[in-house]
């Protein structure tokens, strides 16, 4: 009941083609070929980057409102901290005073 089933492995169907004998060559030395001289200076194909000054605006106007956006985000989580913080305190002093009364 307990016995683990071993799987048994499927013989392939259709055409069983037989592996390739593979036979060993001798390797002979040649001269070494000479490498070819290093060019001095080539021309990028990249072209450069040109910065203009509406691209230069752009740029300034977009980091601005990443900062922003996030800066925006982090101050909206540590107000709902702090509005977190404070109903809590609210209520402990609530249930505190609640119960010393008793």
């Amino acid at each position: 009941m307990l016995r683990p089933k071993i799987p048994t492995m499927p013989q392939p169907t259709g055409l069983v083609t037989p592996p390739a004998v593979i036979e060993p060559t001798a390797v002979t030395p040649s001269a070494p070929t000479p490498q070819p001289a290093p060019a001095t200076t080539q021309a990028s194909s990249r072209p450069a980057v040109q910065l203009t000054p509406g691209t230069a605006l752009a740029l300034v106007g977009g980091g601005t409102a990443v900062v922003l956006a996030v800066g925006a985000v982090l101050v909206s989580m540590l107000l709902a901290v702090a509005v977190t913080a404070t109903s809590t305190a609210v209520c402990a002093v609530v249930i505190r005073s609640l119960l010393t009364r008793r």
